[in-house]
C-alpha cells in the first residue's frame, strides 16, 4: 500500500523544528556506519529565508538496493529502535531534496525526494571505483520564516547534536570509532565552522540506580562533571533510548550550577523502543515517568552535592527562605527536591498538600482526637496564609510612587465600583477583597462597606430608601458596630484617599471633602449615628504639616497623623450639634502602623512553624 507523503508529513511532524533535519540526517548517517558527516548551511541574509540551502554529506555505506528500498517505504524497519519516519521531516521545510549516493564502490544512485516520491524514481549507473557515501542537497525553503535563527547557527547545532547523540557517540567511541561531525555556515557572507570529535565525548563514571519499576532491567547512570568558564556552563540530563537521548526534567534551569559542564545519562534496556514516532517523548505511563524522574533526580542530587558541597548549603538556605516567607506551608515543602525543581513548583506542590489537608478535615463528619489536633494546626496555617496576604498588600502600598494613580491605591484598600460593596454576612468571601484593616483592625467588624460609591447610596442604605439623588462619590464608607435595620445607634467611618505627589492645594481639598460629608450625614441622621470618623489620607511634607498645625493636633502613630474634633450643626432651632472627628493621616504612617500590627502576628506565627519544622 502506497502512503501519501504529504499527509504523513503533517501527521507525524506537525510540531517539528528545523533542527530536526540535522538530527535525522545524522542518525541516518550513523546507521549507515558513517565516520564523517559534513553539514553545510548557506543563507544570503536572515531576512531572506527563501534563500536557505542545506547540504549534508557522509561517508557511510550509501544507498544500496536494500537501504534504498527501506528508505522508500514508511515504517519498513527491522527493529523497534528505528521508526522508519525520520526522512519525512526534510519535506516539512524544503520542497526540493536532491539525493546522490555512491555505494559498493562502483554504483551511483540519484533521486529527488519530494511529496510525490516513489521507489521507481531513482536512477542507478556504474562509475569508476570510488568511496561510498551520500549527499542530501535541500533547496526551495517551504516556509515564510525561520522560527529561530539559532537553528542554523554552527555553535548551537554542535551543542544540540551532542545533547541528542551523546549516548551513541559515547558508545561508538568506546568501540574504537573516531566520529567527526563538521558544521559550516555561511550567513550574511559570514562563515563560521564548528566540529564534534571524540574529544568532545567525556569519560563517564558509572553508578547503579535502585528502582522498583522493573525487577529484571537494571538502571545505570553515566555521568560526567567538569569545571568550565561560567559562560560555557551546560547541563544535560537525559534517558538513553535506542542510542538516542530523550531529555528529562530533572533540574530546573534556575537551579543549574554555573561554572560546570554536567552530563547525566540514564541507561536501561527497560527503555528500548519506548519513544514516540518522532522521538520527542517517552511512551511510558505518567506514573512510571514520575517515578523515573524521582529516582533520577535523587541520584543526580547526591552526585552534585558530593562534587559541589556548597550546593547543599545553598539548598538549605533556599529552604529556610521558603519557610521564612511562607511559614504556613512549613512541613509541606518537598525538602528532598528543594534546589532542583523550580521554586514555583515547590510552592505549588506545598500549597496543594495544604489544601488537601484542609479538604480532608472539612469533609470529615466527626473528628477524632488526632484529626482535632490536625484541625487546630491547619486552622493556624490558614490564619498565617491570611497574615501573609496582608503583608503582601502592605508591601505593595509601601512600594507605591507618584506614578501610581489614586485608583491603583484605592484597589489596595478595597475593590471598587460595582464589586465594592461588602456585607458582614459575606465576610469570609470578601476577606481578600476588603483591606479596611489597613486603617485599623477594629474596622473589620463592619456591618456594611461601600467602596467608591455614590454618597447617596450610603444615605439610602442607612435611611432605607429616603434619599436625595447625589452623584458625589466617597472613596470608602464603613457602617459598623450595629446594623441600621435594627434601629439602634451605629458608627460610621468615611475615608478620602489622595495619590502621592499632589500639590498642597490638591491635598487640602480632602479637608473640604470630609467636612462636606459630615454636614450631609448629620443633616440626615439625628440619633442614629452615635459616632463618626472622617479620615483623609494624603502624602505629608513640610508644607502640608505647616498648613495643618494651626487647627489640628498631632496624634500618636508610627508616622504622622493630625486630629481635630469639629462640631457639626444639624439644626438651628433648637441649635443642635454633633461632634465629627477628622483625622488627616500620612499615607506612609498608615502603611507603617499596619506593618507594625501585622508583624506582631507574623513574627509569632513564624517562630511557631519554624520551631516545628
Amino acid at each position: 500500500m502506497q502512503v501519501k507523503l504529504s499527509r504523513a508529513v503533517k501527521m507525524f511532524f506537525g510540531n517539528s523544528s528545523l533542527e530536526m533535519i540535522f538530527i535525522e540526517a545524522i542518525a541516518n548517517a550513523l546507521d549507515a556506519d558513517a565516520t564523517e558527516i559534513n553539514i553545510s548551511i548557506n543563507l544570503k541574509a536572515l531576512n531572506q529565508p527563501k534563500t536557505l540551502e542545506v547540504e549534508i554529506s557522509d561517508n557511510g555505506l550509501g544507498f544500496t538496493n536494500e537501504r534504498y528500498s527501506k528508505f522508500s517505504k514508511l515504517f519498513d524497519v527491522e527493529e523497534s529502535s528505528h521508526k522508519g519516519l525520520g526522512r519525512l521531516v526534510y519535506l516539512c521545510y524544503f520542497e526540493e531534496v536532491k539525493v546522490t549516493s555512491y555505494f559498493e564502490n562502483i554504483n551511483f544512485r540519484e533521486f529527488d525526494f519530494s511529496e510525490k516520491f516513489t521507489e521507481k524514481d531513482s536512477k542507478v549507473s556504474l562509475v569508476d571505483k570510488t568511496e561510498s557515501g551520500s549527499i542530501f542537497k535541500m533547496t526551495n525553503y517551504a516556509l515564510e520564516k525561520i522560527a529561530k535563527n539559532e537553528y542554523i547557527q554552527a555553535d548551537y547545532l554542535k551543542v544540540k547534536i551532542l545533547q541528542e547523540f551523546i549516548s551513541r557517540l559515547f558508545y561508538l567511541k568506546n568501540r574504537g570509532k573516531n566520529i567527526i561531525i563538521n558544521f559550516k555556515t555561511n550567513i550574511d557572507n559570514i562563515q563560521i565552522n564548528s566540529q564534534i570529535t571524540n574529544v568532545d565525548i567525556p569519560e563517564f563514571k558509572i553508578v547503579n540506580v535502585e528502582s522498583h519499576i522493573d525487577l529484571f532491567d537494571k538502571f545505570h547512570l553515566h555521568y560526567s562533571i567538569t569545571e568550565v568558564e561560567l559562560n560555557k556552563s551546560s547541563f544535560i540530563a537525559a534517558i538513553s533510548v535506542d542510542n538516542r537521548t530523550v531529555k528529562v526534567d530533572i533540574v530546573a534551569e534556575e537551579n543549574i550550577p554555573q561554572g560546570y559542564n554536567m552530563i547525566f545519562l540514564l541507561f536501561s534496556s527497560y527503555f528500548d523502543g519506548k519513544v514516540d514516532l518522532n522521538r520527542q517523548n517517552l511512551t511510558i505511563s505518567k506514573t512510571e515517568l514520575k517515578e523515573i524522574q524521582s529516582i533520577f533526580r535523587k541520584k543526580v542530587a547526591n552526585i552534585i552535592e558530593e562534587f559541589i558541597p556548597k550546593i547543599k548549603s545553598r539548598n538549605k538556605e533556599t529552604k529556610n527562605g521558603l519557610i521564612n516567607k511562607y511559614p504556613h506551608l512549613s512541613g509541606y515543602f518537598d525538602s528532598e527536591n528543594i534546589g532542583y525543581i523550580s521554586r514555583n513548583h515547590i510552592l505549588e506542590k506545598a500549597q496543594e498538600e495544604f489544601f488537601k489537608s484542609q479538604k480532608e478535615l472539612l469533609e470529615a463528619n466527626v473528628l477524632s482526637d488526632e484529626q482535632f489536633e490536625k484541625a487546630l494546626e491547619v486552622s493556624s496555617r490558614s490564619l498565617t496564609e491570611y497574615i501573609l496576604f496582608r503583608q503582601l498588600t502592605i508591601d505593595n502600598l509601601k512600594n507605591s510612587t507618584n506614578k501610581n494613580s489614586e485608583a491603583e491605591l484605592h484597589k489596595l484598600f478595597a475593590t471598587k465600583r460595582k464589586e465594592g460593596k461588602f456585607e458582614k454576612s459575606n465576610f469570609v468571601n470578601d476577606l481578600y477583597r476588603n483591606n479596611s484593616w489597613l486603617l485599623d483592625d477594629k474596622f473589620m467588624t463592619y456591618e456594611s462597606m461601600l467602596s467608591d460609591r455614590e454618597f447617596g447610596e450610603l444615605i439610602d442604605f442607612i435611611t432605607e430608601g429616603e434619599k436625595e439623588k447625589n452623584e458625589d462619590r466617597i472613596d470608602i464608607a464603613l457602617v459598623f458596630s450595629n446594623n441600621p435595620e435594627n434601629k439602634k445607634p451605629f458608627d460610621i467611618v468615611i475615608v478620602e484617599l489622595k495619590k502621592r505627589g499632589l500639590s498642597l492645594e490638591e491635598n487640602m481639598k480632602v479637608i473640604t471633602q470630609l467636612e462636606k460629608r459630615a454636614r450631609k450625614l448629620m443633616k440626615y441622621y439625628d440619633n442614629q449615628i452615635q459616632r463618626i470618623w472622617f479620615y483623609g489620607i494624603i502624602e505629608f511634607n513640610e508644607e502640608v504639616e505647616l498648613a495643618l498645625a494651626a487647627e489640628y493636633k498631632p496624634l500618636y502613630s508610627s508616622g504622622k497623623m493630625y486630629y481635630k474634633e469639629t462640631p457639626v450643626a444639624i439644626s438651628l432651632n433648637p441649635t443642635k450639634t454633633l461632634p465629627a472627628s477628622v483625622y488627616i493621616w500620612d499615607l506612609d504612617a498608615v502603611i507603617n502602623d499596619a506593618q507594625l500590627r501585622n508583624s506582631a502576628f507574623l513574627n509569632l506565627i513564624k517562630s511557631k512553624f519554624t520551631t516545628q519544622s
